[in-house]
């Protein structure tokens, strides 16, 4: 009783039930040839159906899994590249976790024949190149790219730097000291400081004046040195004989300079007479201030 109750699960289990079918298109293909294998199942809730295992056939593609209004398909494109008979084994499907097998379907793989004495010969073609892609050329482009880079670079620096350079130097004559305080002079008078009544400002640039003279033509610092300091210099020049000018011209910068510290610091107000001749003895002292000769017997020594 105990066998004959085993045998009965078994055989409901294992065995071909309605509940599941497996289909191919034919049983007869030729190698490479793709055909369409389908396994349905009467279900749509609970159903597993595990990876397709397959002996000397090959899968091609598994297809979506359709769902139908009775029950489900899916769908296997399979094909074989050896000649020969082969069975597609059974599935085992579960449904509502009870196992069900398909059937075993046979699969006969045929060679194609070929009939050698009917083919056109053709001569033997030559091998042909492949088209070419960037990376052929890359390492051209990459060397003209540094090239280029290259060339950029020498024309950025030898021509087109070198005359911006040019282009920045300046193009105007620099005066020698006499003309450039002379030159000054009259743009100081231009100005007309004084006459509106910015005395300060006028002394200031007048006295800039003949101290940019004195350091450029007599080579004394008269910029940074106070007034009693360009007179000491001015008076052992004259002294050493190394200027050519006189004591009354030593005496007019000494009242010009100390003039304008007034002027400047002690907001001293000269009338207008006395400005126009501040203006008169800045124009003496220049031209009569002067470094002395140098003789070709002192160059000697």
């Amino acid at each position: 009783m105990g066998f004959f109750c085993f045998f009965f699960l078994s055989f409901s289990v294992f065995s071909q039930n309605p509940v599941v079918k497996a289909q191919i298109e034919t049983s007869q293909i030729r190698i490479g040839e793709q055909i369409e294998l389908k396994i349905s199942v009467k279900e749509t809730k609970n159903v597993i159906i595990p990876k397709l295992k397959l002996k000397g056939l090959e899968v091609v593609d598994s297809l979506k899994l359709d769902t139908l209004r009775t029950g489900l398909v899916q769908k296997y494109i399979i094909t074989g590249f050896d000649s020969g008979s082969y069975y597609i084994p059974q599935q085992q499907i579960f449904v509502r976790n009870q196992a069900y097998l398909t059937d075993s379907l046979l699969v006969n793989v045929a060679t194609v024949a070929v009939d050698t004495t009917k083919i056109k010969k053709f001569p033997i073609k030559s091998i042909k190149k492949e088209p070419l892609v960037f990376d052929d050329y890359k390492i051209y482009i990459y060397l003209a790219l540094v090239i280029l880079v290259i060339i950029g670079f020498w024309i950025y620096y030898f021509v087109i730097r070198k005359r911006k350079h040019k282009e920045d130097e300046p193009t105007y004559r620099v005066l020698p000291p006499y003309e450039e305080a002379m030159y000054k002079l009259n743009e100081l008078d231009e100005k007309k400081l004084w006459q509106n009544n910015k005395v300060k400002e006028y002394y200031s640039e007048l006295t800039d004046i003949i101290r940019g003279y004195i350091e450029r033509e007599l080579k004394i610092p008269a910029l940074e040195k106070t007034t009693d300091e360009i007179l000491e210099v001015i008076k052992d020049c004259h002294t050493a004989n190394t200027i050519t000018t006189d004591k009354q011209t030593i005496q007019k910068l000494k009242a010009l300079l100390q003039e304008a510290d007034l002027v400047k610091f002690a907001k001293s107000k000269p009338l207008a007479p006395e400005i126009e001749e501040d203006r008169k003895d800045s124009e003496e002292v220049i031209h009569n201030l002067k470094p002395k000769p140098v003789s070709k017997d002192d160059e000697l020594e």
